[in-house]
């Protein structure tokens, strides 16, 4: 017999042991969960009244005898949360077999599994727990298209949807379902589709509302248009390619958005490709992220805080960002009339906005408040002119607005600070510095 018969004899003796291994395998795998179903059919019928928490995870379709199919219907009327994921197929067949109301379901989570092709997103009818979703706390669905009542859930107070196909929910399909969850504390969810159906002037309040995060759109404007945020309010939206940098975020009249009035702390993050805009203050935050590749990125941010009062402004960190010359700079700081704090985090030309507060460069007194400017340089090939630095300090020494602290964070290149120290009352500079105080908004997580 030559080698390579021998080789395939051999192949085919493996080929049917690991078949027999695998047959073997399904079968009592087959059994254990069979046993599994029937120990959790003992266990609800001995538990008697007592609520569950049921998480199933199927991504295979389920046959008509499926032994998990007999279980649900016992579990439907006692279910306290329920957590099912799995593909189109197996989600239809699930939820088919949940008809029966839930009166004691408060956490509801179904995830299709297709993130990345919506248009298989399995359908639900209105036939799910009866149609009655009343009892809900906390609705979460990913990669399904719905039918689900959009009105009357009173005790709702956590929303989200992710993956949805496009134009599946419109604008009014979110009002009305907001008017009829008047206790929502949280949302996620992607700028719906404008649609044609929306009233002029409707204002619906989220009085309860704790948190907000809209992505994936280019409508989010037009959505707060016609909502009410209050005072306390996180508000996050994302805005993608294409489209203008703010007018996409923002609703016609910023008196929707009462957790933006009166905001002391700004934070501007300016990259290549994605910038960021946040307000925060007692009343509450508003956050921006747009994710757009552009020229002169750092000056149209700049330029976006016309938008706003910023005159009771009393820290602004500068988050990299690369500005051409002094201009943007002073037209930014001009207005900010009550700022105390300064940060600027590894800006390229940070000497622009020390001319900008310089009295003599900028031929007026900006920010006469200012008592502390913090500069953290970039790590590698960093200079900070020191002499215009110094400079600045004296000027506005001499006009009666001594800088009590200068912070310049610095790894590679060590800097002479002695003379700066004369005219300001506390200077520290070295690898050693501290830059984030109880004071700063560093921290909380703002990406």
């Amino acid at each position: 017999m030559h080698s390579r018969e021998k080789d395939v004899i051999a192949l085919t003796h493996v080929c049917r042991a690991w078949r027999e291994i695998f047959i073997l395998y399904s079968s009592l795998w087959a059994n254990f969960y069979c046993m599994d179903a029937d120990k959790t059919r003992v266990y609800l019928e001995r538990s008697k009244s007592s609520p569950i928490n049921l998480r199933i995870n199927r991504k295979t379709d389920l046959s008509t005898h499926d032994p998990l199919l007999q279980v649900i219907p016992l579990a439907a009327g006692r279910l306290k949360s329920l957590h099912l994921t799995g593909s189109p197929e197996s989600l239809f067949n699930l939820t088919a077999h949940l008809a029966h109301p839930a009166p004691l379901l408060e956490d509801l989570l179904i995830d299709g599994d297709c993130e990345y092709d919506p248009e298989t997103n399995p359908v639900f009818a209105t036939s799910l727990f009866n149609g009655d979703l009343s009892p809900l706390r906390s609705l979460h669905l990913q990669s399904v298209r719905t039918e689900l009542p959009w009105r009357n859930m009173v005790n709702l107070t956590s929303f989200s949807l992710w993956y949805m196909s496009p134009g599946e929910v419109t604008i009014r399909h979110l009002l009305d379902f907001f008017e009829g969850a008047p206790r929502l504390r949280e949302i996620e969810l992607p700028t719906p589709t404008p649609g044609s159906n929306v009233q002029d002037g409707r204002l619906v309040p989220l009085a309860y509302l704790k948190r907000a995060e809209f992505f994936e759109g280019e409508s989010t404007s037009i959505l707060l248009n016609h909502l009410l945020i209050p005072v306390g309010a996180r508000l996050t939206t994302w805005v993608g390619l294409p489209g203008p940098l703010i007018q996409d975020h923002l609703p016609r009249s910023l008196d929707n958005l009462r957790n933006l009035s009166d905001f002391t702390k700004i934070h501007l993050r300016v990259l290549s490709w994605r910038s960021l805009l946040r307000f925060s203050g007692p009343n509450g935050q508003v956050r921006m992220f747009s994710l757009r590749p552009r020229p002169n990125n750092t000056s149209l941010v700049l330029k976006s805080l016309a938008r706003f009062g910023t005159s009771k402004t009393k820290r602004l960190k500068i988050d990299h960002g690369d500005t051409s010359s002094v201009d943007s700079p002073y037209q930014t700081l001009l207005p900010m009339s009550n700022l105390r704090t300064l940060t600027l985090f590894q800006c390229l030309n940070p000497h622009h906005f020390i001319d900008a507060l310089h009295p003599g460069v900028s031929r007026t007194v900006v920010c006469p408040k200012l008592e502390k400017l913090v500069l953290v340089l970039r790590v590698y090939g960093e200079t900070l002119d020191v002499e215009r630095l110094t400079g600045m300090a004296a000027a506005r020494a001499l006009r009666g607005l001594k800088l009590m602290a200068v912070r310049i964070l610095t790894r590679e290149v060590a800097f002479d600070v002695l003379e700066l120290e004369k005219h300001v009352l506390h200077v520290e500079c070295g690898p050693e510095v501290a830059v984030v105080d109880g004071d700063s908004d560093d921290g909380d997580g703002e990406d």
